[in-house]
């Protein structure tokens, strides 16, 4: 089946923007925080309080309620035909210590509103359309991340993530019983397709002034911990060219991860977000480093040879610097490319419906990568503020979230089909 194009569109229905953006600033006055943001980690009793709302939101729109075992939520809109999977869309709701109002939020709410938007048009759809909150996609409580979704796409096991623990030793599996949201065992069912509208968390779209990016696919990812043993000294006595210095070993390689990526633009990023320096005392040499390395492109090809490139340039500057740089792999996303006729739809329907588009990809991790292994998958990019997210200060447009909203339902629309 042509996902795209079997079934006619309503295209005069439209989303509320103003009740999508009153929606998300309800939630987000459950764990907000000072500056303006939310802190609302997963499994929390905010985040408990947080999926109350959402669930009860959701009972008020007609949608039936399903928990599983990892926590994930699917409020289901029935279509005329229940026997064919669902047309899935979602995000989730739990935030980074000091996050936003919109990082995942919107994608949840931004799939409640079409569900809404389709009740006050009385649209029925022929196949139903489920609205998802997948269980602790930040990883900031709990690893790994994107855990509700990795689950339910089998990238992990449901026993390993309930196992995991947090800094406190509560494990998942307690958590979700604390706040209510254990469910079932029982077997993975069948998406027709999904959906994830989310805002860039880059600069992009704002830089280009477009108000749709029309995602292609997601970078693939490899994180490193690297280890560079020197040997500590006194900084006084030891002449220049004696020393064994980790963290000018270091450094260099810092400046070598940025050029790895400079050199295979334009989807190749290249990051060193971590460094302990040992024994960090002002007039010591330093003895060792231990430094995160985060390498992502587009191509696994590429990132390949991003990673040749890395363990190339590890052996050159511990043979040069006489010093022992161990380098190991800790993180693998492979690519993910979004399926074809989704991605058209998405463009499709913002040219229809007067929006400016641009196709982007995205640099970071969303639920959206996992469930592209299960079902055709598209996502929906609209700007955030100065690209900022992660932050108290994340902020995004009325109209463009609503813009975004419309290209959603749009694009399930010709998922689901419309009962004529």
């Amino acid at each position: 089946m042509n996902t795209l194009t079997s079934f006619p569109v309503a295209t005069e229905t439209k989303v509320n923007g103003a009740r999508l953006w009153q929606s998300l600033m309800d939630l987000a006055r459950i764990g907000a925080t000072p500056k303006g943001g939310v802190c609302r980690l997963a499994l929390t009793a905010l985040d408990g309080q947080g999926r109350d709302l959402f669930v009860q939101w959701a009972r008020e729109a007609g949608c039936t309620i399903r928990v599983d075992a990892i926590g994930n939520i699917f409020a289901r809109r029935s279509g005329r035909d229940d026997s064919r999977p669902p047309i899935m869309t979602g995000s989730h709701i739990d935030t980074q210590p000091t996050g936003g109002k919109f990082d995942g939020n919107y994608g949840v709410l931004a799939g409640l509103e079409v569900v809404r938007s389709l009740n006050d048009s009385g649209v029925q759809t022929e196949a139903p359309i489920e609205v998802v909150v997948w269980t602790n996609e930040e990883g900031s409580r709990f690893v790994p991340v994107m855990m509700g979704s990795g689950v339910f796409a089998g990238a992990f096991t449901l026993e390993h993530a309930l196992a995991q623990r947090d800094a406190q030793g509560i494990s998942v599996g307690e958590a979700l019983t604390a706040i209510g949201y254990a469910g079932p065992r029982g077997a993975t069912p069948a998406v027709g397709a999904y959906f994830e509208a989310h805002i860039e968390q880059g600069p992009v779209l704002e830089a280009h002034d477009r108000v749709i990016g029309v995602v292609q696919g997601a970078l693939g990812q490899r994180w490193y911990d690297v280890a560079v043993q020197g040997m500590e000294a006194h900084a006084g006595p030891t002449p220049m060219a004696l020393r064994r210095d980790a963290l000018l070993a270091a450094s260099e390689l810092v400046g070598e991860v940025n050029r790895m990526a400079l050199e295979r633009a334009p989807h190749a990023r290249g990051t060193v977000g971590a460094m302990e320096v040992f024994p960090n005392s002002r007039n010591v040499i330093p003895g060792k480093v231990g430094m995160s390395v985060d390498l992502r492109a587009g191509d696994d090809t590429v990132l390949l040879d991003m990673d040749a490139d890395l363990r190339r340039t590890c052996a050159r500057i511990a043979r040069e610097r006489g010093l022992v740089i161990d380098v190991q792999q800790v993180v693998y996303f492979p690519p993910q490319p979004f399926t074809p006729d989704l991605v058209e739809g998405i463009r499709s329907g913002a040219e229809k419906l007067g929006y400016s588009a641009m196709d982007v990809v995205s640099g970071a991790g969303h639920d959206a990568v996992y469930l592209a292994r299960l079902a055709p998958t598209a996502m929906v990019f609209v700007p955030c503020e100065n690209g900022i997210s992660h932050n108290e200060i994340e902020d995004a447009q009325p109209e463009h979230l609503e813009a975004g909203c419309n290209v959603l339902l749009q694009a399930m629309l010709r998922c689901a089909g419309v009962v004529a």
